[in-house]
């Protein structure tokens, strides 16, 4: 095991790397494979890097032609990835799908474990070694850098794939809550979503899912026909409004739910105003901040502010 610095620190070039084909004409697939792992090719490389600049990525470099315990050493380290909950991402690097990645960085052979925070590369594991030994070298170095006053935190990404059925499948952090969601039980989904959310304030995943099992709990038991009558008669009555924008959201009408709390925000003033704001950004969130359908919202709902 090394901890030894490259001799040529900071970022790395890629300005000449282009796409590489693989043995059979055929690109690899690139993309996410774990809550906290992405596949690495030339296209995303550079921005894996750029990541690391608000928390530590570790690189796995392997293959499978020429070492077969790289492949396992990689695995071990996806497992790890998920169990540090984004206290670092990994990034998996075939050099035999993406041999220039391995020029650019200068891997002498595989297995190589790397780790680069701020954009530094340092090696950090030359061997196969075990999966203890790895949590150890891991915990060690995040600690050190903790200690310097480097914490930050990867937000969770895709989850895994099945190989066979091609379903995503559940990263088994949202479990619980998706259990509670399935028997009925938002109220305790809500208190799952709540602690993942205070083990890691940036899980974004874990706020929508939150959202979404608040806006069940405020529409359980609700008669859709007495809200909207309500929400006629009391055009400008906040809660009434705000209900039937939860029950439109749940019944699919998104555009419908967004508009309705954008123009009360138009028409209302101060406290008003200001919750049916802080109610139409919760919505946001339940479907999602990279949703067009939310991106618009966004800016209507800005120039319904101002």
């Amino acid at each position: 095991m090394t901890q030894q610095p490259f001799s040529r620190p900071g970022a790395i070039d890629l300005s000449g790397l282009q796409a590489a084909p693989t043995a059979g004409g055929a690109q690899p697939a690139a993309g996410m494979s774990g809550a906290y792992t992405v596949v690495v090719d030339e296209a995303n490389f550079q921005s894996v890097l750029e990541s690391s600049m608000s928390a530590p990525v570790v690189l796995a470099f392997y293959s499978g032609s020429r070492s077969p315990e790289s492949v396992r050493l990689a695995d071990d380290l996806q497992g790890l990835a998920n169990e540090f909950e984004g206290r670092f991402l990994l990034g998996r690097v075939d050099v035999d799908v993406n041999p220039k990645i391995a020029q650019a960085m200068q891997i002498p052979s595989v297995p190589l474990v790397v780790l680069v925070a701020q954009g530094r590369p340092v090696p950090l594991i030359d061997q196969v070694v075990g999966v203890d030994d790895l949590r150890a070298a891991i915990n060690q170095v995040l600690q050190q850098l903790t200690t310097n006053g480097f914490a930050g935190r990867h937000q969770p990404r895709a989850g895994e794939v099945d190989a066979e059925t091609g379903e995503e499948l559940v990263d088994p952090r949202y479990a619980p809550a998706q259990d509670a969601l399935e028997r009925g039980d938002a109220d305790g989904a809500v208190a799952e979503y709540q602690k993942l959310l205070a083990a890691n304030p940036a899980d974004a995943e874990a706020a929508a899912g939150l959202a979404m099992a608040q806006l069940l709990v405020r529409t359980g038991g609700v008669d859709l026909n007495a809200a909207r009558t309500a929400a006629a008669e009391n055009p400008d009555d906040v809660a009434a409004q705000t209900l039937v924008a939860d029950l439109d959201l749940l019944g699919g009408h998104v555009e419908d739910s967004f508009v309705r709390l954008i123009k009360l925000v138009a028409r209302t003033v101060e406290a008003d105003r200001d919750q049916a704001r802080t109610h139409l950004i919760g919505l946001f969130a339940a479907v999602g901040n990279e949703d067009p359908r939310v991106v618009k919202a966004r800016r209507d709902l800005a120039s319904a502010l101002f």
